[in-house]
């Protein structure tokens, strides 16, 4: 190769490299400092599929912009299995755990309920006023949209939109009129906000200003556990309806199906699973 030729390919090496060090930046998606953060709170349980549920759903929340994920086990104490994942995963996050009460041991319909109260106090703990942001309750046995937290991460009070998948229905949804909530498609009617756990979330200061807003726990009614909450922080004249006014479905009531396991001998292996 000539010197001319070499000077020459050096400089087209020069210049490619300055055009990608200006393309580059151009490409990468900033997240504004001021866009409302999203607090999501899960419960979750020890069980053979859970690991696998908490990997979907924290690919899902890894990209999302400005999230928090708050991580409550039935537990008695953190695990290990829960406390690696968290870790590895590398997104902003709380673990915590408390177990299920001893009523609730033997069978309750009020399921996750306390350690979704468990979240929503360590927001009043440790979020106020001049914090920005939204509540949801994510449960790690559905299947999310991404488009779905854009959605609702600029509730003023209280957004809902369909979930799929539900009440041995294709969807379900609220119905809207004018742009305003005026009632439910559901197959159980009969109460106040006929919505899902997964259909609906909350602005974060209205979270903190009502601190009797929890779920029932003793007492509860199987189906009452959403509408309950809700009719503590808004009423339906105030809803806002997300996903092109509820004709959109971004969340999934999928749930994986139970691991039926037959192993009666098992490898001497320390296996991470």
């Amino acid at each position: 190769m000539t010197k001319f030729a070499t000077q020459r390919s050096i400089c087209i090496l020069l210049a490619w490299g300055l055009i990608m060090a200006v393309m580059l930046p151009l490409s990468v998606k900033k997240t504004p400092p001021d866009i409302p953060m999203i607090y999501v709170i899960t419960p979750t349980h020890t069980r053979p599929t859970q690991k696998a549920d908490l990997t979907q759903l924290g690919n899902t929340l890894r990209q999302v912009p400005n999230l928090h994920w708050i991580v409550v086990e039935d537990a008695d104490f953190k695990s290990p299995l829960v406390a690696k994942f968290l870790l590895n995963l590398r997104i902003s996050y709380t673990h915590l755990n408390v177990p299920k009460p001893d009523y609730c041991k033997s069978g309750c319909v009020a399921r996750g309920s306390e350690q979704r109260n468990l979240g929503l106090d360590w927001l009043r703990r440790n979020r106020g006023p001049l914090d920005s942001g939204v509540v949801y309750f994510g449960d790690d046995d559905n299947t999310y949209d991404l488009e779905l937290f854009e959605e609702m991460r600029y509730t003023k009070q209280v957004s809902v939109w369909p979930v799929g998948l539900i009440g041995s229905r294709r969807y379900e949804r609220p119905l809207v009129r004018d742009g305003r909530v005026v009632g439910w498609y559901t197959r159980y009617p009969g109460r106040r906000f006929c919505t899902d756990m997964a259909g609906f979330a909350v602005n974060l200061n209205l979270i903190l200003a009502n601190v009797e807003a929890r779920f029932i726990l003793k007492g509860a009614k199987a189906g009452m556990q959403e509408s309950d909450f809700m009719s503590k922080v808004t009423k339906l004249e105030y809803l806002e309806p997300r996903a092109n006014n509820c004709t959109k479905v971004l969340v999934w009531h999928t749930r994986t199906e139970k691991a039926s396991l037959h192993e009666h001998v098992t490898e001497n292996v320390d296996i991470e699973v």
